[in-house]
């Protein structure tokens, strides 16, 4: 999505067809997803770097959470705005011409798409905020490929889908599939795998979502449905830079595992088949509650102790 979400492109390739997002505890072999720092022989072993799956990758160059945050924001090379065509509510059967005369309003010169500078128009004539989770749902019913991009029949068929064709009946079905979204399971889960697909850079074949991403889409998808144990998951991906990706089946498990663990992951099995993150993540938790149940212990203690008068 065009100053939403993936405006920039990743300054390292995170994985390529080679890399399986296999999330397993099975071991995987090694791959260097990154170039070798400068300092090391190419033919050197790089930094360990740990990935979700177990498998070990080259330091970056970059600050991947900057990068990822610099995503949602791209200064506009338009010189002047323009005003959406003035239209109302659209009938319950949306007009081919209002739908296909909204795509070339918004489209750009070059290309027959929707790319970043009318996406920006797009949500400024919408009123609401690229990175909004409003903005995540229309892309999912529109079905878009990549982030920064509509093509002319994911933006015509998506809005004929949702029965859509002017900018005043968008704002006003946007509410209702957010509803939607909200009292069906299916339909959030079907919401939530497309946010994985939809944060990969398709363009460098990335099959392994960058983890500075995932967790700037975990907090967007979860703007509702808000697992408790979401922000100490995320936590923990925070402290553990090493951590630099999260494949598929991790993005998609991640829902199931933190619907099962409960608020203080009483219920967590490490005999089940997990992905090791998980086994990681759970650790790191309880190595945590140990160390506070330590410290309150210690200031019981020295409560007790005889101070010299």
């Amino acid at each position: 999505m065009g100053n939403c979400l993936n405006c920039c492109k990743e300054p390292e390739q995170l994985a390529s067809d080679s890399v399986a997002p296999n999330c397993n505890k099975e071991e995987m072999p090694e791959v260097r997803l990154y170039a070798a720092p400068s300092h090391v022989p190419a033919s050197s072993a790089p930094l360990d770097t740990l990935l979700s799956n177990g498998n070990h990758l080259g330091a970056p160059t970059e600050s991947a959470s900057a990068t990822a945050i610099n995503r949602f924001y791209q200064p506009s090379r338009r010189a002047t705005s323009r005003s959406a065509p003035t239209m109302g509510v659209s009938d319950s059967k949306p007009s081919d011409l209002k739908v296909n005369g909204l795509f070339e309003h918004y489209k750009d010169d070059q290309e027959d798409a929707i790319l970043a500078e009318g996406i920006d128009q797009f949500c400024k004539d919408l009123t609401i905020l690229p990175d909004d989770f409003k903005i995540l749902i229309l892309a999912w019913k529109l079905n878009a490929e990549q982030m920064c991009r509509f093509s002319r029949a994911e933006f015509v068929n998506g809005l004929k889908s949702i029965k859509c064709d002017s900018i005043k009946s968008i704002q006003s079905r946007l509410p209702e599939l957010v509803q939607e979204v909200e009292e069906s399971d299916e339909l959030y889960k079907d919401l939530y795998r497309f946010a994985f697909k939809f944060g990969l850079d398709i363009q460098i074949g990335q099959r392994i979502l960058p983890t500075s991403m995932a967790i700037v889409l975990w907090k967007l998808v979860f703007t509702i449905r808000e697992p408790p144990i979401l922000n100490r998951w995320l936590n923990f991906l925070e402290t553990h830079p090493l951590i630099r990706g999260i494949p598929k089946d991790t993005w998609n498990m991640f829902l199931n595992f933190s619907d099962h663990v409960g608020s203080d992951l009483s219920c967590y099995d490490d005999n089940e088949a997990w992905p090791s993150l998980f086994d990681d993540f759970v650790e790191f938790e309880n190595d945590q509650a140990n160390q506070n149940i330590s410290k309150d212990l210690d200031k019981e203690c020295d409560e007790f102790l005889i101070k010299d008068g």
